[in-house]
């Protein structure tokens, strides 16, 4: 027997300093990224921008047109020419600004589905710390409403900004080809305007920014509620949920009102500069053709390219408007690239092919498959193998889950199982006292070692930092006498499987959930581990079988059937080391004597760490390792420990697992091994 080696509890060890934080790289101005975004697509928007041109080109051209037309009239002259290539140009631009729009918004949904693709790639690999502190609603905000912003600014914005200055000096060059006098004036007022709109725009940018996350907030909060939907109404607190959802309804609203006023802002001032413009030049230009100094035709002309203006004015001002917009959703996306990820978890082992048989070896399986293969609820027939040869099922001690040999646990040797050893470890929570203080211990290959305690003891931190999920301040964690800190996470968390507490079960089918860490599992693997965990029984009753859908966070199943389920997915795999956090908590007492000989007989083939608060699961472990504040108290059998340690000698009376004369009564609920 291995034992953990434990520090006196009375002794406080000083603890390291803190890790320096890694300084974030200097921001990249929005205006960059927005571009960045848009590069790839440069040759669509440029070629967007050039229909929008042609189509502007045809506008331009027709103030010049029409006062052909107009001398014509005047003079006598057949009309029929121009009026064909007015209309010309009137249909041909209307074709163009089609054909641009097409390619316009198509770019704009590749933009944004290449930015979406970018933030879940990244949000699904985020660190579980950085997980833990930043709320789910906000997080999908920056990929829903962010992006659709950012989307907008990137293709149509910049494509409307480009449009309207281009327009507008086109619109110049010729206003001034028919008169530089009414030119200045029209530029004197659009100036003018023009200076309180640059004051204008970048509120725009900052009001979005709240504005977003204010929608951030709602999304967090409207999170927290549907995700422990049956915890409100149990509690009769649908009013206060509601309220505080309402108060963050409340905040976007007025967020998004301050934005509003500055657009709407904007537009007035568009729409006034060109009011005023017209009114200017009507007036100047009238006072010229009444002094004989300018032909009607000319001022007619000269405020049809005023009218034409508001175009390109309010295509410029709408551009503007929707770049701040985006530039105010690109900081709160680019929040998402400097928060730190997990770059080592994809497996280029993923898809394999399927895992082996778990428990049982095919013979033995036989009569079972025989039964279950008559049954269409498991989705396809079930088919039988001849068992390999004994040399090949040993020539891989510790084999790849994704892979396939027909091998079962009880036909290989424990030592192919590897051991876990913690070297003082030490691990504190952000802002809170040291939850692990110096903990060492080992678990030896191929056997049970049971973690026990009272609450906030550090047993779940123990396996959070055996996944990795967390990084330890100080120590070592070996499997099979390597650090895992020298390990990619994918390879990791390849060799172990973790049942959590709470047995989260994912969306969708019981055979989707089977599946998701074993892709390639044979029907013969999920056979057995259904009958392993009692599960078969349950799949037999449903009308679908394992394609039965089992809801969002498997809510139509019960807690039992979710904790069975989740074990079922452990097993699957075929892991080195499986935790198992309080993994028989919600069952019944027949339900988990049978996980615990599925455990048992899992301990042939892999190392087995449980935590446990009910000791009557653990009695037959073969190490059990005591934690109090951090610190490893005690470790032995449980009959060394009801022996030699005070607490637990506690647990165990509390649980009735000793008697009032010490006499040990914890084998009477052991299950022989």
């Amino acid at each position: 027997m291995t034992t953990a080696s434990a520090p006196p509890a009375t002794a406080e060890t000083p603890q390291p300093p803190a890790p320096a934080q890694t300084p974030e790289p200097p921001a990249t101005p929005p205006l960059r990224v927005l571009l960045r975004y848009a590069r790839p697509h440069r040759t669509v928007l440029l070629a967007t921008l050039l229909l929008v041109l042609a189509a502007s080109a045809a506008g331009l051209v027709q103030p010049l047109v029409a006062q052909h037309v107009l001398d014509g009239l005047s003079d006598g002259r057949g009309v029929l020419g121009p009026v064909l290539l007015l209309a010309a140009l009137v249909v041909l631009g209307a074709g163009l600004t089609g054909l641009q729009s097409w390619w316009q918004q198509r770019t704009s949904e590749r933009v944004v589905r290449q930015i979406r693709r970018d933030l879940v790639f990244r949000l699904i690999r985020l660190r579980v710390p950085e997980l833990d502190r930043r709320p789910p609603g906000d997080l999908i905000s920056r990929v829903t409403s962010d992006s659709a912003l950012v989307q907008n600014a990137a293709t149509e914005g910049l494509v409307m900004v480009s449009n309207g200055v281009l327009s507008i000096l086109g619109a110049v060059v010729l206003m001034g080809v028919v008169h530089l006098g009414l030119l200045g004036v029209t530029a004197a007022v659009l100036i003018a305007v023009a200076l309180v709109m640059v004051l204008v725009l970048p509120r725009i940018r900052e009001a979005v920014a709240r504005a977003q996350e204010s929608v951030g907030a709602v999304g967090a909060a409207l999170d927290r509620t549907l995700g422990a939907a049956r915890t409100v109404k149990a509690n009769g607190a649908e009013g206060r949920e509601t309220e505080r959802a309402g108060e963050a309804i409340e905040g976007a609203y007025r967020a998004g009102l301050a934005g509003a006023r500055y657009v709407a802002l904007v537009k007035v001032l568009s729409g006034v500069s060109i009011q005023a413009a017209f009114l200017a030049v009507l007036g100047v230009g009238g006072a010229l053709v009444a002094a004989g100094s300018l032909e009607a035709s000319a001022l007619i002309a000269f405020l049809l390219y005023v009218f034409y203006l508001a175009s390109p004015v309010g295509s410029l001002v709408a551009g503007l408007s929707m770049l701040q917009q985006g530039l105010g959703a690109v900081g709160r996306i680019e929040q998402v690239k400097h928060m730190p990820v997990e770059d080592d978890v994809d497996d280029p082992r993923e898809g394999l092919g399927p895992v082996r048989p778990i428990v049982a070896g095919p013979r033995r399986l036989a009569p079972h498959l025989a039964a279950l293969s008559e049954s269409p609820k498991y989705g396809r027939a079930i088919h039988n193998a001849d068992p390999p040869p004994c040399d090949a099922r040993h020539q891989t001690p510790r084999p790849d889950p994704r892979g396939s040999t027909g091998q079962d646990l009880a036909t290989v040797a424990a030592p192919g199982a590897p051991p876990v050893e913690f070297r003082d470890v030490r691990f504190s929570y952000p802002g809170r006292a040291p939850a692990l203080r110096g903990i060492s211990y080992t678990v030896p290959g191929g056997t049970q070692t049971a973690l026990v305690g009272l609450s906030g003891a550090g047993k779940t931190t123990m396996f959070a930092l055996l996944q990795r999920f967390h990084e330890p301040a100080s120590g070592q964690i070996r499997i099979d006498g390597v650090d895992i800190a020298t390990l990619p996470r994918s390879e990791v968390r390849r060799r172990i499987a973790y049942v959590e507490q709470e047995s989260p079960v994912m969306a969708g089918t019981i055979e989707d959930n089977l599946r998701y860490a074993a892709t390639g599992a044979s029907d013969e693997d999920i056979a057995e581990v259904l009958r392993l965990t009692r599960l078969d029984t349950l799949i037999d009753r449903l009308p679908d079988g394992l394609r039965t859908e089992v809801g969002n966070r498997g809510v139509t199943l019960s807690g039992g059937e979710r904790q069975r389920l989740a074990i079922a997915r452990a097993l699957l795999r075929r892991p080195e080391v499986l935790l198992l956090d309080e993994a028989t908590a919600q069952l019944d007492a027949s339900n988990e004597r049978a996980l615990r000989e599925a455990v048992d007989q899992a301990a042939r083939r892999c190392t087995v760490i449980l935590i446990a608060h009910r000791l009557s699961t653990v009695t037959g472990a073969d190490q059990i390792v005591v934690l109090e504040h951090g610190l490893v108290r005690a470790a032995g059998t449980h009959a060394e420990l009801v022996e030699a340690d005070v607490l637990y000698r506690e647990l165990a009376s509390s649980q009735m697992l000793v008697s009032e004369g010490n006499e040990d009564i914890g084998e009477l609920a052991d299950v022989p091994r």
